[in-house]
């Protein structure tokens, strides 16, 4: 009888924890597959490697890679901007100071945050964001990729977007032509004064300044500056940072074209 190799079954069911939990930390797969974490550590090291596993450089989660096998021939396109993103949302924050968000496009004009740097204790600002799909007219995230759409796109997807809103977010909405030019005209998108989002366990309320991410002639996500609003103005970091927030979208998307074949993207 032929033995079963161990190595093997212990990635596998890493894999699958991680397959079915989307980011995981060191603590949940401990938890999850009942292995020590020195052991973890190393699988996931060489599945890192291999990118079959992608690993935050903030808060050390893991995440499924681009190079997984999948169903479909090609990888899938969030796998692939996280890992495009990955060095460059770390040296951004490092460079400036302030936490930085990289979202992806998930469809019918709507991004979803994919990878942070976000940390309380720098920052002042509720970290656990990742999954969140932040509104696509009260965001940074949102109004920047938005702006960045073609006009045929941005009217089909802001109508279905502002079909069944309420309140402040049907405010917005309506004045989504006056924001796009303001947008356009000064090359970034803001957070709306006061837009919290979703209710948080902690933190200040923040301001963020966002542009699109661009690959080819496709927009595949945007990136933010974040930062805790009492501390510094919109203006301010704007002028600070501005330069150094669209050189990194622009080496992002540069990256993200290399990991995928961009013919095959979901349409925005």
């Amino acid at each position: 009888m032929v033995k079963l190799n161990r190595s093997v079954e212990r990635s596998m069911k890493i894999l699958e924890v991680v397959s079915s939990n989307g980011v995981c930390s060191l603590v949940f797969l401990a938890d999850q597959t009942g292995l020590p974490k020195a052991t973890i550590l190393r699988i996931c090291a060489t599945l890192v490697n291999q990118r079959w596993l992608t690993q935050s450089r903030s808060d050390s989660r893991y995440r499924i890679g681009s190079r997984f096998p999948r169903l479909s021939v090609y990888p899938d396109s969030i796998d692939a901007l996280v890992e495009a993103g990955s060095a460059e949302i770390m040296e951004l924050s490092k460079a400036t100071g302030l936490g930085v968000d990289l979202a992806a496009a998930i469809g019918n004009g709507r991004v979803e945050i994919v990878d942070t740097t976000r940390h309380y204790g720098r920052h002042g600002i509720f970290p656990d964001c990742i999954g969140y799909r932040p509104s696509p007219f009260r965001s940074a995230l949102g109004c920047a990729f938005l702006a960045a759409l073609g006009p045929g796109e941005l009217m089909e997807f802001s109508d279905k977007l502002s079909a069944s809103l309420k309140g402040k977010d049907r405010d917005a909405a309506a004045q989504l032509p006056d924001k796009l030019k303001d947008i356009r005209a000064r090359s970034f998108a803001s957070r709306e004064h006061g837009y919290w989002g979703r209710a948080v366990d902690y933190g200040g309320i923040p301001s963020a300044i966002s542009v699109a991410i661009r690959a080819s002639d496709q927009v595949v996500g945007a990136l933010s500056l974040v930062w805790l609003a009492e501390r510094r103005s919109v203006d301010d970091v704007a002028q600070a940072h501005l330069a150094q927030l669209s050189a990194a979208a622009d080496a992002i998307g540069t990256q993200f074209a290399v990991n995928l074949d961009l013919g095959d993207l979901p349409q925005s």
